[in-house]
């Protein structure tokens, strides 16, 4: 099997490459920032599995002007492509947000036009936001006020339009793996907290009443991924791990205990302190994280898959690597320098997530 993987550095794809080396399959990694030889390079494939299959890399940014042209000869002759590559929460001097995801995506689409089977990286996060558990078929408009959202609802709307290759479109909810711990400290905690303070027990975590979430393992993912590459299917698959974590599960795992915070209030300090470079997350995260839905995996457990992850152990082991600065390599390496450093000084750290 031949599958072309865009995104192949990032979170899913780190966990993707590894499963697809199991099977033995021939992979072709797609990414913008291609490990270099010396310093970066992918670690290589475990014992066994590095003579039974191939990984080879091609340096493209997806969103680039004509970067189909590139892409349809790197997707020729193969057997799927798994399009992963997105902009989560980019700088503000990578590439624009919008022209990576929905320019990529649509690249993406018409050069897989002639591939037996795409599969799609969605998100929860489409979801029109509901109270109630949602199966596929509840409707994707997004969450108004969070970029991240209305990026994947454009996306999916882009899906519904397709009529090349057949598609399957996969939603999964938070993802997390060690590999990525330094990843979301750069993503999520202040330059100005040191993340050795998280899962102190003393440590306060401020959070609303009411908030929910999902979480599932990268490696759970890419499980999900290769059953539907296996089996060829079609369509829309939900992708979350369990138990349902609530605001004081959530507390408890990055630090000590939850001090009730409103989300009004919340939103109130996020604003001017991302305004001002001093911490990374938008209020649109806050926005997201209250509505997203919480889903029903049902139709993708009929194919054979379910999490082997516990949800809170993989949020706990994740967090740990958050606080111990660890990463894997590429763009979810840990950065060097001194934290003080990467304040904005009156600059956002990371584009706006605004929707």
């Amino acid at each position: 099997m031949r599958v072309v993987v865009t995104g192949a550095s990032g979170n899913v794809g780190t966990a993707l490459r590894r499963a697809l080396a199991g099977l033995g399959a021939d992979v072709v990694c797609v990414a913008r920032r291609v490990p270099e030889s010396a310093a970066g390079s992918p670690p290589p494939r475990t014992a066994g599995s590095a003579a039974s299959g191939t990984e080879t890399w091609v340096g493209c940014d997806v969103g680039a002007p004509a970067a189909d042209v590139l892409l349809r000869e790197v997707f020729a002759g193969a057997d799927a492509v798994v399009h992963l590559a997105w902009a989560v929460q980019p700088g503000p001097d990578d590439p624009p947000m919008r022209r990576t995801n929905l320019d990529g995506s649509a690249h993406v689409l018409a050069a897989a036009a002639g591939v037996p089977h795409v599969v799609v990286a969605s998100s929860v996060a489409a979801y029109t936001p509901a109270r109630h558990v949602v199966d596929e078929t509840w409707p994707c408009d997004g969450v108004p006020g969070s970029a991240y959202s209305l990026h994947k609802a454009r996306l999916e709307h882009l899906l519904d339009q397709y009529d090349g290759a057949p598609v399957a479109r996969i939603r999964p909810c938070a993802v997390v793996q060690p590999e990525a711990g330094a990843e979301l400290d750069r993503w999520a905690l202040s330059p100005l907290v040191p993340p050795g303070l998280l899962r102190k027990p003393w440590l306060p975590v401020p959070l609303w009443s009411g908030l929910r979430a999902q979480v599932v393992h990268a490696d759970d993912v890419a499980r999900a991924i290769v059953v539907i590459l296996l089996h060829g299917a079609e369509g829309a698959f939900n992708v979350a791990g369990e138990p349902l974590l609530d605001a004081d599960d959530l507390a408890r795992t990055f630090g000590g205990f939850r001090l009730p915070v409103p989300l009004p209030v919340l939103t109130a300090l996020a604003w001017p302190t991302w305004r001002l470079g001093l911490q990374p997350l938008h209020p649109g995260w806050l926005r997201l994280a209250d509505r997203a839905s919480i889903v029903d995996t049902t139709r993708l457990r009929a194919l054979g898959w379910e999490p082997r992850h516990d949800a809170r152990e993989a949020l706990a082991e994740f967090v740990a690597a958050v606080a111990e600065g660890r990463g894997s390599w590429g763009p979810l390496a840990p950065r060097g320098g001194s934290r003080l450093g990467r304040l904005g000084w009156g600059r956002p750290l990371h584009q706006s997530q605004g929707g």
